[in-house]
């Protein structure tokens, strides 16, 4: 009963509005009641809402717009990040065809320095774990006429020696691994001394050198090259520079550290010089 009641009542309501309406509208054409109340009431009610719309309105739009500019804005950086990422990756490998060039340039020179032997170029196929080039596997073997104890040159000088040769690859020693012992001198006065890998130098890339026994004055920089008077390497190949040199309790001899002419952390390409030292008729 009580739905009913509303109903009635909401039509009822709805006749009687409907009626005012008409009326007023009536009286305002025949001039009966002036309109100017009736507009200033609807400046107050309708104006604010209206402007309320309209600023709702503008706001929508705004936002509308900002989503647009941020979504455009969106696409520009995400096109920004892939040609950086682009550049990046060419920045990489020019910056590796820089390092491989370098190196290049370097053994090239080498080669140079060394151009009265016969050599042939090998890359480094593998190589003991660790940081440095104790030992390690060249792609060039006996068909290139490669054998062992044959010296090995690197970028700036002495790498090692050939301990092993197959058809198409072989092992180098390096002067950094431990069992390493090559007879040396001094570029100035000729001084020898016995050049060795050292497990705890090699840490910091160094090797050592002992029974220098000279009465020569020795500074840190004299350069070491191999000597004449070893069994396997051919003499006046640059080993290194001393970074240190002290006085053994004997104070005849002396030791130290030099520092290898040849980075030990990154050996890629070798030159083999295809000679053997000579050993003297006795």
């Amino acid at each position: 009963m009580k739905k009913k009641k509303d109903k009635i009542s909401t039509r009822n309501l709805l006749a009687i509005l409907t009626v005012i309406c008409v009326t007023v509208i009536a009286l305002s054409v025949t001039n009966v009641i002036s309109v100017t109340p009736l507009r200033k009431a609807a400046s107050v009610v309708i104006v604010p809402f209206q402007k309320g719309i309209n600023s709702i309105g503008t706001w929508v739009t705004q936002q509308v717009a900002s989503f647009g500019d941020v979504q455009e804005l969106s696409e520009k950086v995400e096109t920004l990040e892939e040609k950086v990422s682009l550049l990046e990756e060419e920045n990489a490998r020019l910056s590796l065809e820089q390092e491989e060039l370098e190196m290049l340039r370097e053994l090239y020179q080498t080669d140079s320095d060394y151009q009265n032997y016969d050599k042939v170029a090998a890359t480094v196929i593998s190589k003991d774990p660790g940081n440095w080039y104790s030992t390690f596997i060249i792609d060039k073997g006996s068909d290139d006429g490669i054998k062992a104890n044959m010296n090995v040159l690197g970028c700036g000088g002495l790498v090692g020696i050939v301990t092993e040769v197959g058809k198409n690859w072989a092992s180098v020693r390096s002067i950094m691994d431990d069992s390493s012992n090559v007879s040396a001198m001094t570029t100035t006065n000729f001084d020898t001394c016995i050049v060795s890998g050292d497990l705890t130098l090699s840490d910091e890339g160094l090797l050592s050198f002992e029974q220098m026994d000279t009465d020569n004055i020795v500074l840190a920089g004299e350069r070491i090259v191999t000597s004449n008077i070893s069994d396997k390497y051919l003499s006046g190949i640059l080993i290194g520079t001393i970074a240190e040199i002290d006085d053994d309790s004997n104070n005849l001899t002396k030791t130290g550290t030099i520092i290898p002419a040849v980075d030990f952390r990154k050996i890629q390409t070798v030159l083999v010089i295809l000679q053997l030292k000579e050993q003297p008729e006795m």
